[in-house]
């Protein structure tokens, strides 16, 4: 018994250290997230960015809470265009930094981790992930959370790079085992539907917005 908490504590540590390089790592491109438009700084995050902005026109909120806010951008986007009341939330206390300079009306942003949403439960109309939630180390934990915050009939739009088989296999096994980004996993669409459904939540859409980067929709029940 004491062989297998050990080995569980060991797994958890490691799993752990996911996040200490996520926020070495992003911490390190804060200062010229947004204007450096590539792949390895922000061009995904921003084509995630628009996705979601573009399918909340039509949707009535009062509150945003967007996990994994980086410097800010979809908050940014969506404040010049709904007045809201707007949260976001990074690892990273540099990109929060960022966010905060920015001054965006109705915005407030924290430094947290995912899988521990410092809100109460039923706090916010919509919930978004951009182009972070291959960085969670505890992605179950992750959705779970986001749907204690959520209100009921509460939306989770998130966006991901991401692919399954034999490619997702060697991101997940192999790459992400050898990068020192804070990438721990990946997976496609119908991947992050499951999931989403395994958590609770209703899939009421799921696209594919380029040739590697998809958008799901969940809906939190009404009850």
């Amino acid at each position: 018994m004491n062989c297998r908490r050990q080995s569980r504590r060991k797994r958890e540590s490691s799993m752990k250290d996911y996040e200490a390089l996520s926020r070495k790592h992003f911490d390190r491109q804060a200062a010229e997230y947004d204007a450096r438009d590539t792949v390895y700084y922000s061009r995904e995050g921003k084509i995630s960015c628009r996705d979601i902005a573009a399918q909340l026109k039509p949707v009535p909120y009062e509150t945003l809470l967007d996990v994994g806010c980086g410097t800010g951008f979809l908050i940014d986007l969506m404040a010049k265009h709904r007045p809201a009341r707007y949260t976001g939330l990074d690892l990273s206390p540099e990109m929060i930094r960022m966010a905060e300079g920015k001054q965006i009306e109705g915005a407030a942003f924290t430094v947290g981790s995912a899988d521990r949403l410092p809100f109460p439960d039923r706090s916010f109309d919509i919930v978004t992930c951009s182009q972070s939630f291959h960085h969670y180390p505890y992605p179950d934990k992750a959705m779970a959370e986001v749907l204690r915050v959520l209100k009921p009939g509460g939306l989770y739009i998130l966006s991901d790079t991401g692919i399954g088989g034999v490619g997702g296999f060697i991101d997940n096994h192999i790459l992400f085992r050898l990068a020192r980004s804070g990438d721990c996993h990946t997976t496609n669409r119908h991947g992050i539907a499951r999931m989403m459904e395994k958590a609770g939540f209703t899939v009421t859409g799921s696209r594919q917005i380029s040739r590697m980067i998809y958008t799901v929709t969940g809906k939190k029940g009404a009850a």
